[in-house]
């Protein structure tokens, strides 16, 4: 007899703590008697169900029978023997597991092939300890599958969102982190070059995916990801929250620089001072949360030289020519002394406004322009004087050939 007190003690915690529906613990441990019952007491091929009630304690059992025809079982093994096909999927009747269409009709009118017939069966209390042992581990295995059901069901309402939990460890630049129920992974690759963390602390990071292993559930993390910094935008800033201001796309390196194109779909507000907040308070904040990555903000346009002009920012541009809308090639013409600052660093400032924009550009200035200009009229005097060189040797030559016949 169960002890149904520790029964409702059970159901009540694991409800509670792990997240996890009583009935399907109940259903788990119905499962686990019915394997119990079949392995001390049942046949080969049987099909036995149990139905446990919580309530009384009461277990109930039940032997299944599946209804076929004639014509797809074979009656006997000689049968199937006689037939030559060995690897076919038709099954030899089996009278524990299977009841023919005939028979079944007898029992139940109106029976059809693929139902089933559920016989009851004698209830038995005593089990040996290899079944028991049995029974034990399938519950354990169906409380975990049925945990690991609820916790992927729980984060993964937080996908695509910003979440919080504590540094656990760190094993070869990975850090595990405690959600609660699961654990967190923000790999080496995910993390902002810089950064350093302590078992302990706290850390908010972008769940980009909920990840089901042999071990358990993990949480893929990352702050270096784009969606991290939108995502930061959208906590500070409500008018993205409320649709008004949308952003459009981000270019980031993180830990160093991000560009970030917004629009407006209200007018009457600006989409880049609602980013930037009042006296710089909304972007200070996000910055703040990225170690102090420079972040430049920009309003969208749906024309190219415009957009390309203003995701060249600070650098002031002269022109933007259009080399080829099918490959999205662009020029941009800078004055010498802005050149540097439109290339950037490393060409960061350039390599980011592209990554934004999906424009390839090529940055040149009017002072090249004017040397390769120069170089050009350089080479063309060069050529002529040697021609005119070549031709006063080719006269010479000629004149002295012809003092040497006279």
């Amino acid at each position: 007899m169960f002890d149904l007190k520790v029964i409702h003690s059970v159901l009540d915690q694991l409800e509670e703590e792990r997240g996890i529906p009583r009935e399907k613990i109940v259903e788990a441990i119905g499962m686990a008697l019915a394997t119990a019952y079949k392995k001390e007491y049942g046949k080969r091929g049987q099909i036995i169900r149990a139905q446990f009630n919580p309530e009384n304690g009461e277990t109930n059992f039940f032997q299944v029978k599946i209804i076929v025809d004639e014509s797809e079982v074979f009656m006997t093994e000689e049968e199937k023997l006689a037939s030559g096909d060995i690897d076919t999927e038709k099954e030899v009747l089996n009278a524990e597991k299977h009841i023919l269409l005939s028979n079944a009709q007898k029992i139940r009118k109106g029976s059809t092939v693929g139902e089933e017939i559920v016989f009851p069966l004698e209830t038995k209390g005593d089990y040996g300890r290899i079944a028991a042992q049995t029974a034990k581990q399938m519950i354990i295995q169906k409380i975990r599958e049925a945990e690991k059901v609820s916790v992927l069901g729980e984060y993964g309402k937080h996908e695509d969102e910003i979440v919080t939990g504590v540094v656990q460890r760190m094993e070869r630049g990975n850090i595990f982190v405690d959600m609660g129920r699961a654990t967190g992974l923000l790999s080496l690759e995910e993390q902002i070059r810089g950064e350093h963390y302590r078992p302990g602390e706290r850390i908010r990071a972008y769940l980009y995916r909920v990840e089901e292993t042999p071990r358990g559930v993990f949480l893929r993390l990352s702050r270096s990801h784009p969606k991290f910094l939108e995502k930061l935008f959208e906590i500070e800033t409500p008018e993205i929250g409320s649709g008004v201001v949308e952003i459009k796309s981000i270019a980031r390196e993180a830990g160093s620089r991000s560009k970030i194109a917004v629009y407006s779909h209200d007018e009457h507000i600006d989409p880049v001072g609602s980013m930037v907040g009042q006296r710089g308070v909304r972007v200070t904040t996000v910055m703040s949360e990225l170690g102090g990555e420079k972040i430049d903000i920009i309003e969208w346009s749906d024309i190219p030289q415009e957009f390309i002009e203003d995701a060249l920012s600070p650098a002031k541009i002269l022109s933007v020519g259009i080399v080829s809308e099918e490959e999205k090639e662009a020029r941009v013409e800078v004055s010498e002394d802005q050149q540097s600052l439109a290339i950037g660093k490393g060409g960061q400032n350039v390599r980011l406004a592209a990554k934004l924009t999906g424009w390839k550009i090529d940055i040149q200035s009017p002072q090249s322009d004017k040397s390769n200009k120069e170089a050009d009229i350089e080479d063309t005097v060069l050529e002529e004087k040697e021609k005119d060189e070549n031709n006063t040797e080719k006269s010479k030559d000629a004149e002295d050939a012809k003092k040497e016949v006279l």
